[in-house]
């Protein structure tokens, strides 16, 4: 038996196989599924419900410590568990992006249509929007409702230089952890929750660690405060654009089958299992999925 790795055949799957080629077309190889605007609506959904979540978490967490009543620790870690779960109960809907600075990375990766990119940044916003709204409905108008701001002793400038780090290595994980050598799901969430509340931990006294254009505006508007909010927007894009020119020099280009699913989001049930069985055989020089080519496959030996 040859170790010789075999290019799927589409055409003969689907013949033989129709329920599986539907699966492994639509979880990597046909960009019009992505883009099928009778989905979408629930991608957005997911997107909306996701940053909602998350700025309810990170700026409720950062105006009740600023009132003293939670410890440092607690408002800056539970943003990253937050992002755990968001990224495995939804992130097969719409890649769970959460953050205008992912889906823009994505984007410029290959893994993402850019027509949709407006559609989720707004939505993105939207969702950060109402959640700044529900905390200021609850607390008052307190506390900046818990916006990013440079902290004390600390200019602009050094909250911006911080904010292009923590979000070029942010992005570098979320695009490392949807990698054709990797998969979404376990994996993603520990590694970019992880992430997230270990850049709190040790950073958010110099910048507040939003890494999330999103995450900063919700707060901006419902409080009527743009004190430096352009040090969030300005440091996460740079950041992001930082994170895309390191995967070129790790990976190579981007829209590989796997993370092109990953960015897009995946619906269709079973798919996820579909993706993993996929990402195991490629490691295995097993298969080469539509989109890779032959160069870049490694053959074992007889």
């Amino acid at each position: 038996m040859s170790g010789t790795a075999q290019q799927i055949d589409r055409e003969s799957l689907a013949t033989a196989f129709p329920r599986t080629h539907h699966i492994l077309t639509l979880e990597f190889g046909d960009r019009k599924d992505f883009d099928d605007p009778r989905r979408e609506w629930r991608r957005l959904f997911s997107e909306l419900l996701g940053t909602f979540a998350l700025v309810l978490v990170a700026a409720g967490g950062g105006l009740l410590h600023a009132k003293g009543q939670i410890s440092l620790a607690a408002a800056v870690v539970a943003p990253g568990l937050m992002v755990m779960a968001i990224i495995l109960f939804m992130g097969a809907v719409s890649g769970a992006h959460l953050n205008p600075a992912v889906s823009l990375a994505f984007a410029l990766r290959g893994d993402f249509p850019w027509r949709r990119v407006p559609g989720y940044i707004v939505i993105q916003l939207v969702g950060a929007t109402l959640a700044a709204l529900f905390l200021r409905w609850v607390f008052g108008n307190v506390e900046h409702l818990g916006a990013t701001l440079p902290g004390p002793g600390y200019q602009n400038w050094q909250a911006l230089l911080m904010e292009i780090v923590l979000t070029a290595l942010l992005v570098s994980v979320i695009l490392g952890t949807a990698s054709a050598a990797q998969n979404v799901g376990p994996i993603a969430a520990l590694g970019v929750g992880g992430y997230i509340a270990l850049a709190g931990l040790w950073a958010a006294p110099v910048s507040g660690v939003s890494m999330n254009p999103a995450r900063s505006f919700g707060p901006a508007l419902a409080s009527g405060s743009w004190t430096s909010y352009w040090v969030y927007v300005v440091g996460p894009i740079a950041g992001a654009l930082i994170a895309v020119g390191c995967a070129f020099v790790l990976r190579g280009r981007g829209g590989d089958v796997i993370s092109r699913a990953a960015g897009s989001g995946v619906l269709d049930e079973g798919a996820q299992a579909a993706k993993a069985q996929l990402s195991q055989e490629i490691d295995q020089g097993k298969v080469v999925p539509p989109g890779i080519t032959g160069t870049d496959t490694q053959h074992s030996g007889p």
